[in-house]
């Protein structure tokens, strides 16, 4: 019974050669003296059960001749059999996969999951606009719409590159929040970029006849609702615009976005600390040894009385 004990090596190894296995029975059966194939797989035991969902012990009484069953139907019903516990195989296998492919993307983030976390950038608002939608993963039981961690560390990804196609000169940011400030300027100290802080002076991108007009190329956006005037003056003329963007801005004027809390002083502060590692890194300024730690930008911030009625 050689050819059934080949069969029960190939049901244990996933029936990865199970077509050929039944070739070889037909040339038995036919009086065909088949092939033997160098390097053959070590032997072992199958399960009773094992032999009951391939139907091995079936397959044993019609080599004897005991039921009467014609070699086609066999061959069909055995492949059709080893298909089955093929996918079955190959499901486990894809969902070990997928696990895998997971824990790589958490060890592969720009900064650990936990200082996500800590950090309350994944903590959107209440309100969520068509353009954020994609980029949910729950609501709380409170209301508060939950960003994905995984899409916020790739579009932190994808600013980065974004921005490292232009340079300093050609580059400003405007936040008017006022708990971002402190990261805001740490970021334009380190980079060179320009940056508005209290007050973004309405028309010196627009108007030529501004003593302090200037042109750029692109502006870097804090949160669209209180950054208007720049955001505006920017589609004006025409410039790329980078934003970072909350549950609850509304991102179609964009050319890249950032997702994030952007009301936090934490979490601009993981954006800004992101940006400038990123930045300075990719345009090899001499500064990137200068960048603080994350604690520095992180670090407890109590937020002014102004910045809490600016907030939405």
């Amino acid at each position: 019974m050689g050819i059934i004990n080949d069969i029960k090596e190939k049901v244990e190894e996933g029936l990865e050669e199970a077509e050929e296995v039944v070739e070889k029975l037909v040339d038995k059966i036919e009086g065909k003296d088949p092939v033997k194939k160098e390097g053959k797989k070590k032997k072992g035991k199958i399960s009773d059960e094992g032999k009951k969902f391939v139907g091995i012990e079936s397959l044993e009484t019609d080599v004897s001749g005991k039921e009467k069953k014609t070699l086609e139907e066999k061959k069909k019903e055995l492949l059709e059999r080893a298909k089955k516990l093929s996918g079955k195989l190959e499901e486990t296998k894809t969902e070990e996969l997928k696990e895998k492919v997971k824990i790589k993307k958490r060890t592969d983030m720009l900064v650990p999951l936990e200082e996500y976390v800590k950090s309350g950038i994944y903590i959107g608002t209440k309100v969520v606009t068509p353009g954020m939608r994609p980029f949910v993963y729950r609501r709380r039981a409170d209301g508060l719409a939950i960003f994905n961690t995984d899409l916020i560390d790739e579009k932190l990804r994808e600013g980065i590159e974004y921005l490292s196609k232009f340079n300093p000169e050609d580059v400003i940011l405007v936040c008017k929040r006022q708990v971002g400030w402190k990261a805001a300027k740490k970021f334009s100290e380190l980079t060179g970029i320009r940056a508005f802080t209290k007050k973004y002076p309405a028309g010196i991108l627009t108007n030529t006849n501004l003593p302090d007009f200037f042109e750029n190329e692109l502006t870097i956006v804090t949160d669209s609702w209180l950054d208007k005037n720049a955001l505006n003056d920017t589609l004006i003329v025409g410039k790329k615009v980078l934003m970072i963007c909350d549950t609850n801005n509304f991102s179609k004027n964009a050319n890249q976005v950032i997702i994030g809390n952007n009301k936090n002083a934490r979490s601009l502060g993981v954006i800004f600390y992101l940006l400038a590692k990123g930045y300075c890194r990719n345009k090899k300024l001499k500064t990137y040894d200068k960048i603080p730690d994350l604690e520095w930008w992180t670090e407890e911030y109590e937020e002014p009385k102004e910045a809490k009625k600016m907030s939405y």
